[in-house]
């Protein structure tokens, strides 16, 4: 995976951001869009592809784009870094995988300690029996 190359693909929009913020809200456009078509990259390799469309499915739409929003800022250039930020986290725990488990056996060691542990204390308890005087 090429970061820079991935940057490159990445298309970017200004709008104008809602909710409170005076006058300067309905005239200045600092939220940012970005949208990341996951099947025309040319960045990512199939297997990474699939692997995005697998792992962060919740995220794409329909047609396998991922779009993300920030308008956490008043300027435009730091939304426009956060959302970049943003996207980069996802699609590295997108291709993250995990190790597989390996199935391992108990030794025979820890076996026989715990048959030997469990004779000890039946024994115990066998000693605290009243005796059979039959």
């Amino acid at each position: 995976m090429d970061i820079d190359k991935i940057i490159s693909e990445l298309s970017f929009k200004a709008v104008r951001s809602g909710g409170a913020g005076g006058q300067n809200v309905n005239k200045v456009s600092s939220k940012v869009v970005l949208s990341f078509d996951l099947n025309v990259s040319q960045a990512l390799s199939d297997e990474e592809k699939l692997l995005l469309q697998t792992n962060i499915a919740a995220r794409l739409t329909s047609e396998n784009i991922l779009i993300l929003n920030c308008d956490e800022d008043r300027s435009q250039l730091k939304n426009k870094e956060i959302v970049i930020k943003r996207f980069l986290e996802i699609i590295k725990k997108g291709l993250f995988v995990p190790k597989v488990r390996k199935a391992t056996k108990v030794p025979k060691s820890v076996i026989k300690k715990r048959i030997k542990d469990k004779k000890n204390v039946s024994e115990i308890k066998q000693s605290r029996r009243k005796p059979n005087l039959d």
